[in-house]
């Protein structure tokens, strides 16, 4: 019994994602975060029951009407109307699900494609990986925004063409994340065990690198979600992203500019809509961060 045990110790051991509990402040602002995010999801999924009003039906009559609870205000549009007296309230719930999509879908297809090419780049070395990472490289040596405004300014405004865009000017950082763990892992016990029972390349990238590289990974991309959302909301306000016909917050923040000194309303909720969904999301990558990793929780 005690040579079993003893040859069961001395196999090689995967790594393992290191969990701790998160407490104190930090666990009331994460708490805090996932209501606020969860609220918004609700929103956004349950846009056609919370409000009867269309978002892009027009009524000049009632246009620039203040929130309910000011004077000149109707209990037909709780947040008012915009220029064209649209309901705002309406507006905003169809809004945010432009955002998540955005947020979601372009934060997947840059993890995908980072994720991809830095497992190959990192066990591979060689000439592979130095060609992936000269393209990385080229990548971060254009500003983020600039090459989506840029990109886009080529192929015009669109949702598809956003969530692309977004996601394939974002993949070096996946990329130089995930080699960097490939680096450490590929040489350890268990994966030399791997290759000594005859595993093939894929399934020793698969099964066994990848599941122990994709704890900073996950942070990292929790994180990624609420700049995408920002970078959404920049591109809509400069006219670039999601078409006026569509309903995003960064597009409403844009036409309401123009009234801001006579209807607030305009700018005031798509602005902070779009500050606490970002911030809760930030709030919650920073738990998601202590909990996969507790050795930073004293860095930060």
């Amino acid at each position: 019994m005690a040579a079993a045990s003893a040859s069961a110790s001395a196999l090689p051991q995967r790594h393992r994602l290191r969990l701790g509990p998160v407490t104190g402040a930090r666990a009331a602002g994460a708490l805090l975060g996932a209501g606020i995010l969860t609220l918004v999801v609700v929103i956004a999924v349950g846009a056609p029951l919370i409000t009867h009003q269309s978002p892009a039906g027009l009524d000049i009559k009632n246009r620039l009407l203040p929130p309910v609870w000011a004077a000149g205000g109707s209990a037909e549009h709780m947040l008012g109307t915009d220029h064209l007296g649209r309901d705002l309230l309406s507006r905003l719930a169809y809004g945010a699900r432009v955002s998540l999509l955005v947020g979601v879908s372009a934060v997947a297809v840059s993890g995908v494609v980072g994720v991809s090419l830095g497992l190959v780049a990192g066990y591979y070395g060689g000439l592979v990986d130095d060609v992936i990472m000269r393209l990385a490289d080229f990548e971060l040596a254009f500003p983020f925004i600039l090459l989506a405004i840029a990109i886009l300014a080529v192929l015009g405004p669109g949702l598809s063409k956003v969530i692309l865009v977004l996601g394939l000017t974002g993949w070096a950082q996946y990329c130089r994340l995930t080699r960097a763990q490939v680096l450490g892992l590929r040489e350890t016990e268990f994966v030399e065990a791997a290759r000594t029972i005859g595993a093939s390349t894929p399934r020793i990238l698969v099964r066994h690198i990848l599941p122990n590289a994709m704890a900073p990974v996950i942070v990292i991309a929790s994180f990624s979600v609420a700049g995408v959302i920002i970078a959404e909301a920049s591109l809509s306000f400069l006219g670039l992203g999601i078409p006026p016909s569509v309903p995003s917050w960064g597009g409403m923040l844009s036409e309401g500019r123009t009234y801001i000194e006579r209807a607030w309303w305009l700018v005031t909720f798509p602005g902070l809509a779009l500050m606490l969904t970002v911030l809760s999301i930030n709030v919650l990558g920073d738990a998601l961060r202590d909990t996969l990793d507790p050795r930073l929780r004293n860095l930060s």
